[in-house]
């Protein structure tokens, strides 16, 4: 049986892309922020669709909403960084996901923030870890974009508990320090 005949056996039952939403919610996933510097202004947004894709060589993957205007800022130089956030972050992910949030240098005054080694944007310290990257490719993919990164630098910036998104909401992970 070829896959083409596989899927022609198999008839998914139409629905509406609010329940598609509904239902992908149901896994749980990290909280970052993605951050890059661009005419000498910080741009940052929350991302929760992230994760590492090899170790040889070290590429990391992001998947940001077509057209917004961070996604276009990131798209037009050739640097980024992730900071993965700490269960202490809630406030940082909300700023950072708000879509009429302060822009520039003014977004980034009221969380602690560093500049990356290779790219300069900015690391926001009370993370987890953080990852340095060239863009190293973009693909388009329906009404998002799927950035690859080339990792140049990363780091563990704390032992706290991560924070993670799942059925719409913001939690800590299990605290793994706990018995």
């Amino acid at each position: 049986m070829t896959r083409t005949e596989s899927a022609d056996r198999v008839r998914l039952p139409e629905h509406p892309p609010s329940e598609f939403r509904r239902s992908a919610g149901r896994f749980p996933t990290g909280v970052t922020v993605l951050t890059c510097v661009r005419d000498e202004e910080p741009h940052g947004m929350t991302v929760n669709a992230f994760t590492t894709v090899s170790l040889d060589p070290l590429l990391v993957l992001a998947v940001l909403k077509t057209g917004s205007r961070t996604t276009r800022q990131v798209l037009s130089g050739d640097g980024f960084a992730v900071t993965v956030l700490s269960s202490l972050q809630e406030p940082a992910a909300r700023s950072f996901a708000d879509p009429v949030r302060a822009r520039g240098s003014a977004a980034f005054s009221a969380v602690a923030h560093a500049s990356a080694p290779r790219t300069g944007a900015p690391v926001l310290l009370g993370g987890i870890a953080y990852f340095d990257c060239r863009v190293e490719s973009v693909h388009p993919a329906g009404d998002h974009t799927i950035l690859v990164g080339a990792v140049q630098a990363f780091g563990t910036l704390s032992e706290e508990p991560a924070l993670l998104f799942s059925r719409s909401r913001l939690g800590a992970e299990p605290d793994p320090r706990s018995p």
